[in-house]
């Protein structure tokens, strides 16, 4: 048994959801301006997206989305600890882990920062700390002005999302985790509780 258990590290993902909806819709710029965006952010040589500056409609419709995806997760962990942990979070939990995790690498491995491409380190040695170059910004700059991205994964290249899904991944990776060493415990509790209806009828 870890130190949390799998139903309160949900509810802390559900909250966590439900507070970053708030934030897009009425001050979007409080969650690009987190140290932690900036950090991450600075670590991986991803761009600052101006787009979190002002309230927009992307940002209102991102976090009604979020917020009802928490509001409905928490629901979800109101139903018995049977079926929720096991069937619907054991299902749940290696999908959305998997989504994130390949969402993260994609918001790395494929913007200019990245190490797979020399022209994104000024040194010319590949596998060198990630910098974004002046001449980047000024092309992701002029897409976001423009709001001609060509593709629209490349809007995607940007540190808030990058570190949104870097802790979707971490605590995916800690849910997945925690339930597979409470599962037999779990269905332990379950079976006794199925054996003390019997024994009353």
């Amino acid at each position: 048994m870890g130190l949390l258990s799998a139903k309160t590290i949900l509810t802390s993902i559900c909250l966590f959801h439900i507070t970053l909806a708030f934030f897009f819709v009425t001050n979007p710029a409080t969650i690009a301006d987190q140290g932690v965006v900036w950090l991450m952010g600075e670590a991986m040589g991803l761009p600052h997206s101006r787009h979190f500056d002002t309230q927009s409609p992307t940002a209102a419709f991102l976090g009604i989305v979020l917020g009802l995806w928490g509001l409905t997760d928490l629901v979800s962990l109101s139903m018995p600890e049977e079926i929720s942990l096991i069937h619907h979070w054991g299902s749940q939990v290696p999908l959305r882990l998997t989504c994130s995790f390949f969402l993260t690498l994609y918001s790395f491995f494929f913007s200019a920062s990245s190490p797979l491409y020399d022209s994104a380190t000024p040194s010319g040695g590949k596998f060198s700390h990630p910098t974004t170059s002046s001449s980047f910004e000024g092309q992701y700059a002029a897409k976001e002005v423009a709001g001609d991205w060509g593709w629209g994964g490349d809007a995607l290249k940007n540190r808030v999302f990058f570190t949104f899904m870097f802790v979707e991944t971490f605590s995916w990776f800690w849910v997945y985790l925690t339930l597979k060493e409470e599962q037999v415990d779990i269905l332990k509790r379950a079976a006794q509780r199925r054996e003390k209806e019997r024994d009353r009828f």
